[in-house]
């Protein structure tokens, strides 16, 4: 009866000490939300806004590749002051043609991969309904749509220019004994991706293949194969030249008045080409000491191949680099035609790499150029317009000078090869300045706290590395415990060692140091029932 009393006791207590902890935890399993939708709301309130990637769209600067530039004052470009700008003014005037033509077919098209895209078409619009007389005038519009940016290769002060022009050649429309090296026109197997075989203009850079049968691509035949014989007797012959010299001479400048054995006159400009880089026969030249830098021209080149037919042979094919060219309806009178489609203006018109520029862009070129001699420095400012390309011309700052037809033209055009400025004419709607203002800041760096705390890894070189020299030091540590008595297992141990002191070498990141786990700390309540327990169980 007694046992059975205290028994009962003993429920009721144990009922009165738990029935407070079982409200609580039924109190804290409802509130638990609600307290964890507290914690979050403190810790976004301290946590700083996330910037989400990719960033908002907007207006990005001026991006010209592999390329620096520098936002200038009219002020601060030597000899702006000093040029002809009408001339420039007329020949940007004739450039305007070609590219309203575009914009009023495609008002919305975008010239993908430019720097300055379709952004002449609102300088074009003005200049073409304005037709100025006096030169301030001219130069006050240049100053009203543009802005002036020096511009150079990455790394580069300044940049490159050459100079090029139409040769007169003579020729015939036959082939005979005099006249036997063949102008070809583009075959009609010559092939570019992305482009129709019969398309009108084909890029002067990157792979040109040819078929063979429907699927079938292969590199296009060389200089030396096509000279050879690799496309005759196909019926793509222009005409007929004196000699290999001559032809080639034409296809480096691109374009040619062949004058015939009949007194008439045909023009050739540049098509296409067979894809191959063009090696430039002067450079050869020059490296194996045949003719010394300071006096290398166009004509130095010629004399020396006239006067080694064998060795000009052997030159010429290592520029494997081959050009076709079509027949042009021009008179006499009228100049070359270029890559935009319209002819050319001596001593305005320029030779750019299509690739990274637009037709129409006025260049400003100042500096000094051996224009009366060869050694003379003759003060250059002149304000010219991108209305051509060639394969040879290639980066931001490159240049061909285009300064007409004939023999005099071709001595100008032949000794230059120098560095000077340029000074290229951005619209104001491309104001690379202000546009730079809307570029998003870049997230903020880490501090230096944080840094310390989070140190950097070894690369994933460095850390193949030491994985490799530990492993190597374990089994050199293997080797030297085996009992292996005999020479050939005693030789990896004796190896052992420059491996070990090359893994102990290896400083090994160290870990971030984490807390120390929070010591277990039992309450008052707790520590009276485990002892009520045990001597409730001594008792039993």
């Amino acid at each position: 009866m007694v046992r059975e009393i205290w028994k009962r006791g003993f429920t009721a207590r144990r009922l009165t000490y738990w029935t407070p902890a079982l409200a609580l935890s039924v109190a804290a399993v409802a509130l638990a939300p609600y307290a964890a939708e507290a914690v979050r709301a403190r810790h976004r309130a301290a946590t700083p806004p996330v910037r989400h990637l990719p960033y908002p769209q907007l207006d990005w600067p001026l991006e010209i590749s592999n390329s620096q530039y520098l936002p200038m004052g009219w002020n601060d470009v030597p000899g702006w002051n000093d040029d002809d700008q009408l001339a420039a003014y007329r020949t940007f005037r004739a450039s305007c043609k070609p590219i309203a033509a575009k914009t009023d077919a495609a008002p919305d098209a975008k010239v993908d991969g430019k720097a300055l895209g379709d952004s002449l078409r609102d300088p074009c619009r003005d200049a073409r309904a304005t037709d100025l007389a006096d030169n301030a005038a001219a130069r006050a519009f240049f100053e009203r749509h543009f802005e002036p940016l020096r511009i150079s290769k990455l790394g580069d002060a300044d940049g490159f220019v050459t100079g090029y022009y139409e040769p007169v050649i003579e020729g015939s429309r036959t082939q005979n004994e005099v006249y036997n090296v063949p102008v070809y026109r583009r075959p009609s197997n010559l092939f570019v991706r992305g482009f129709k075989q019969d398309a009108t203009s084909l890029p002067n850079k990157g792979p040109v293949y040819r078929k063979i049968g429907r699927r079938k691509l292969v590199p296009y035949y060389d200089r030396a194969e096509i000279e050879d014989g690799a496309i005759e007797g196909r019926g793509l012959e222009i005409a007929w030249l004196r000699n290999q010299t001559d032809l080639l001479f034409a296809q480096i400048q691109g374009s040619a008045r062949i004058s015939l054995d009949d007194g008439s006159t045909i023009r050739i400009n540049y098509d296409a080409y067979n894809g191959l880089p063009y090696t430039p026969v002067g450079r050869i030249l020059i490296e194996r000491g045949i003719i010394p830098r300071e006096q290398m021209s166009m004509q130095r080149i010629r004399d020396w191949m006239e006067q080694n037919p064998e060795g000009a042979n052997e030159l010429r094919r290592m520029n494997r680099s081959y050009i076709f060219f079509r027949e042009v309806q021009l008179s006499e009178k009228d100049e070359a035609v270029g890559a935009q489609g319209i002819p050319l203006t001596p001593g305005r018109s320029i030779a750019v790499d299509k690739s990274l520029h637009v037709y129409g862009t006025p260049f400003f070129i100042t500096g000094e150029l051996p224009i009366e001699s060869e050694k003379s420095k003759t003060a250059f400012h002149r304000l010219m317009i991108a209305q051509d390309t060639g394969s040879a011309i290639v980066g931001p700052a490159r240049a061909d000078l285009y300064f007409g037809a004939g023999q005099d033209a071709g001595k100008v055009s032949g000794r230059l090869k120098h560095s000077i400025q340029f000074v290229m004419l951005v619209p104001k709607s491309l104001d690379p300045v202000a546009r730079g203002r809307k570029m998003p800041l870049p997230d903020a760096r880490p501090s230096e706290k944080i840094a310390k705390l989070f140190p950097q890894v070894l690369p994933k070189e460095a850390a193949k590395d030491q994985v490799k020299d530990q492993g190597q030091a374990n089994q050199a540590n293997k080797a030297a415990a085996s009992p292996v008595n005999d020479a050939k297992a005693s030789a990896p141990a004796a190896s052992a060692s420059p491996a070990t002191t090359v893994a102990q070498n290896v400083v090994a990141p160290q870990p971030v140091p984490l807390p120390e786990a929070r010591p277990r700390i039992e309450s008052d309540r707790n520590i009276r029932r485990l002892r009520y327990g045990r001597r409730h169980r001594n008792r039993r």
